[in-house]
């Protein structure tokens, strides 16, 4: 009676760590996935920001008396100059906060990423564990 209980317990335990290791499972692919959508955004904003720099740097090149236009639709209207260099260097101050923020955010998913991947190998192990002293008992 008492090795069948054990057995039960065992087999038991098994069952609950093999639904705990499921659903640790679940929450890394979702961190995955977190972690794909902010590579993105980060590659988005780096283009967005190149972009803002090559505009600035245009800016720079400019001679004092060119005129600057902005394509609104399909019209291009004529933009104030300090207008224009004041707009793409707040637009530049915004990506640059934006990249900070999706850099920490990048930083924790890679933490959580690599904790939950601990935590899943190591319940990977105990189940092996498990199964092989089943198999030993069942001998």
């Amino acid at each position: 009676f008492l090795l069948s209980y054990t057995t039960a317990c065992y087999i038991m335990s098994a069952q609950a760590l093999e639904a705990k290791l499921e659903v640790e499972s679940k929450a890394f692919q979702q961190i995955q996935k977190d972690l794909t959508k902010a590579i993105e955004s980060r590659q988005q904003l780096d283009s967005q920001r190149q972009e803002n720099e090559l505009v600035k740097g245009e800016f720079d090149l400019l001679d004092e008396s060119a005129g600057i236009f902005k394509l609104v639709g399909p019209v291009l209207v004529k933009q104030d100059r300090t207008e224009a260099f004041t707009n793409v260097k707040n637009r530049l101050d915004l990506i640059n906060a934006e990249i900070k923020r999706v850099e920490a955010q990048l930083q924790d998913l890679n933490q959580k990423s690599e904790k939950k991947k601990t935590e899943v190998g190591y319940e990977q192990i105990i189940m092996q564990l498990q199964s092989q002293f089943q198999e030993l008992r069942a001998n």
